[in-house]
């Protein structure tokens, strides 16, 4: 609408108004949108930031250092730190938003922040997949992983060339470069433990039949070969068809269970059901069992399913930019915005965790 008058084509205010509407809305959209949580990094992860991009080395310590004893007027020996060096690939992903200014115009809701909004959680299922790609082993082109079997040979995942994002001790880890000795445990013992020649990528009972069966002693047997590194293992990683399995089985009562106090369930209220609902929602954790948590994600594949110790994180999360909002100019009539991130995923504690596969690779 054009105002009569003296100054003709000059808009008048309700047009005005509608454009600063339109570019406040933008600019509080990105705002609001700038970051993002990603709980599977909070969960499963340990981060880390760096001030360059392309290949990061991280440090590590070894278990080096041991007490001596010590007589009278002595005293004990200089030791020193083993140091072992883990080299992670900082990569960037990123996603374009575009929103038409008619949609913004005509609209009822605002476009803009719907669209971030979805972007943003695009961001979490991004990131979730990554993380499950890179500890399950298997094989993506856009995030460069590459698939580890039971009987890929330990040697193969440590070399970064090909398995850039690291991996549990494969078959035979004796014979590799990240396996010490722990405990009453040489590393000779330690390469001997399990169905896999020591490895921590076991072949399930049915490995040939791809289903989600789970066997116990294929927990008890993660259980091992995770405690004898120093490790506690509590949680377990698993599809929602594992999940189903562990429903159908009559031990796993525990996400049904209800009451308060130290003989309580896993919802530990008096509402049961409703509580066990509220519980997932929160934290993902599904049930126990041998005194582990049953965590239940859907990009775990069925054929597939992992036991951690969460207490130490095995999986690095390099971060060189965080995610970042920019305004965009896609072309006329059109608003839109980038969002991206630069950072690196990598399996750097191969002592904490086991994965079981039931597929054939």
């Amino acid at each position: 609408m054009v105002a009569a008058g003296t100054n003709p084509g000059i808009a008048d205010s309700s047009l005005s108004s509608t454009a600063n509407r339109v570019l406040i809305d933008y600019k509080d959209a990105i705002q609001d949108y700038k970051v993002t949580s990603m709980p599977v990094v909070q969960m499963f992860a340990e981060r880390f930031t760096t001030e360059t991009g392309g290949d990061v080395d991280i440090t590590f310590a070894k278990p080096s250092m041991g007490l001596e004893r010590i007589e009278e007027g002595s005293t004990p020996a200089y030791q020193h730190t083993d140091l072992r060096n883990e080299r992670v690939s900082v990569k960037e992903f990123g996603i374009a938003v575009g929103v038409t200014r008619r949609m913004l115009e005509d609209s009822r809701f605002s476009e803009m922040e719907l669209a971030l909004n979805e972007a943003r959680r695009a961001v979490d299922r991004h990131i979730t997949k990554h993380f499950i790609y890179a500890v399950f082993g298997l094989a993506d082109t856009t995030f460069g992983t590459t698939a580890i079997a039971h009987n890929t040979a330990d040697t193969s995942v440590e070399t970064f060339a090909t398995y850039s994002h690291g991996g549990f001790y494969g078959d035979s880890p004796d014979s590799g470069a990240r396996l010490v000795e722990y405990g009453e445990y040489s590393v000779s013992d330690l390469g001997n433990l399990g169905t896999s020649n020591g490895g921590h990528y076991l072949a399930a009972s049915d490995a040939d039949s791809g289903d989600s069966d789970i066997a116990l002693t294929e927990i008890t047997t993660a259980i091992e070969l995770i405690s004898a590194k120093g490790g506690i293992p509590d949680t377990i990683l698993v599809s929602p068809s594992h999940y189903k399995t562990l429903l159908d089985l009559a031990d796993f009562t525990a996400p049904f269970s209800s009451g308060s106090g130290a003989g309580a369930g896993a919802t530990g209220g008096a509402k049961g059901g409703l509580d066990y609902v509220n519980d997932v929602s929160n934290d993902g954790i599904v049930g126990q069992l041998f005194g582990l948590n049953v965590v239940v994600n859907p990009y775990v594949p069925s054929t597939r399913y992992g036991v951690f110790d969460m207490k130490v994180k095995p999986v690095a999360y390099v971060e060189r930019r965080g995610l970042t909002v920019e305004e965009a100019n896609p072309g006329f009539g059109i608003t839109g915005s980038y969002m991206s991130m630069r950072y690196g995923l990598k399996v750097i504690r191969p002592e904490a965790g086991v994965i079981v596969i039931s597929d054939a690779s």
